[in-house]
């Protein structure tokens, strides 16, 4: 398969390639940036001065269109919402890392991006990328919409006690944290390295542009489901997300009952691992992978559940998931091009 890559010089983009030049059945044939156009991509990342040469090219929808197959849209909001109609118009499948094509319905878009949705037609035909969930919708998807990294972490915590019907669908709370890579590249002040540094920052309020994104798969799986509470926190190290999950039992439990009903679950998935009872994973134990790791317990005392689930939000929460989803676009093994162990300490 033949594959551009547009928004090459962000953090997600950059990921994607160093994925996708270890891929054995992918060819990027070229990478593209609105604002760096003729420009070496190792003058932006220099670490990448030994890897084969990449220049910056213009963003040409046409001529993009007769040399690739699939594109990845690793692109600020809004600027994936005029390009995919375009290529999916040239017959180009694409892989969306923004958050353009997630939300189903066009208004609830613009309440929480603060900005014009997409023509309501493609965001129709767009795939929510959830990997281990939506496996066979991916699979015919001309347009995938790449999930978030907090979403990610949260849903793949969620799913079984939600598909099950095992929490009170109003009592879900989840306490996220996120390194500050999360953030892209662009320097302001809330991720300047003074402000960041030994300082944990609670951010978007009740206001969370994933919020709408969680609650829409969550009332896929159970039309019952109630609003969540959702806050994210900044903290100071580069990748990494912690969701913390909390929730009321429906009916007595264990936690020994939990993590047989999540290894079930996730039986057949390569990239989520259940923890034993009593242990629990931290980010560090995913860096630099396409991991979700899932610890859990149930107290007794309080009939409540608690879920901690660990990413990479650049992999598993943006590049590496986009790899997975193009793996099951292809009709091949899910973990092609991504058998990267965590990279520890």
């Amino acid at each position: 398969m033949k594959i551009a890559i547009i928004g090459a010089t962000g953090y997600g983009g950059v990921e994607l390639l160093r994925f996708l030049q270890h891929h054995p059945f992918v060819n990027v044939q070229s990478v593209h940036s609105s604002s760096q156009e003729g420009t070496a991509l190792s003058a932006v990342y220099p670490h990448l001065q030994q890897a084969e040469s990449f220049m910056l090219e213009k963003i040409d929808v046409e001529q993009i269109s007769k040399t690739s197959d699939i594109v990845f849209l690793a692109t600020p909001p809004g600027v994936s919402s005029e390009l995919t109609p375009r290529f999916y118009e040239c017959g180009v499948k694409v892989i969306d890392l923004s958050g353009d094509f997630r939300i189903k319905e066009g208004h609830v878009y613009e309440q929480w991006y603060k900005r014009t949705a997409p023509p309501q037609t493609y965001l129709e035909k767009a795939v929510y990328g959830l990997s281990e969930w939506n496996h066979s919708e991916v699979n015919d998807a001309k347009i995938v919409a790449n999930p978030g990294c907090y979403p990610t972490a949260t849903l793949l915590g969620l799913a079984p006690l939600v598909q099950n019907g095992l929490i009170k669908e109003d009592s879900i709370v989840i306490d996220a944290k996120s390194g500050v890579s999360g953030a892209g590249r662009h320097v302001s002040l809330s991720t300047h390295f003074s402000e960041t540094n030994e300082n944990v920052k609670i951010y978007k309020v009740n206001e969370h542009q994933h919020i709408p994104e969680i609650e829409q798969m969550l009332l896929k799986w159970n039309g019952q489901i109630k609003p969540i509470t959702f806050s994210t926190h900044l903290i100071p190290m580069t990748r990494g997300i912690m969701a913390t999950i909390y929730a009321q039992a429906e009916k007595e439990l264990s936690t020994e009952m939990l993590v047989d009903l999540y290894k079930t679950s996730y039986e057949a998935a390569k990239f989520v691992r259940i923890r034993e009872p009593g242990n629990y994973p931290s980010t560090k134990e995913v860096y630099g992978s396409n991991y979700c790791d899932i610890g859990m317990a149930y107290d007794e005392r309080t009939g409540r559940i608690t879920v901690v689930s660990v990413i990479d939000n650049l992999v598993k929460g943006a590049a590496g998931q986009a790899v997975q989803n193009l793996n099951i676009m292809m009709g091949i093994e899910e973990d092609t091009g991504l058998q990267f162990m965590p990279v520890y300490p």
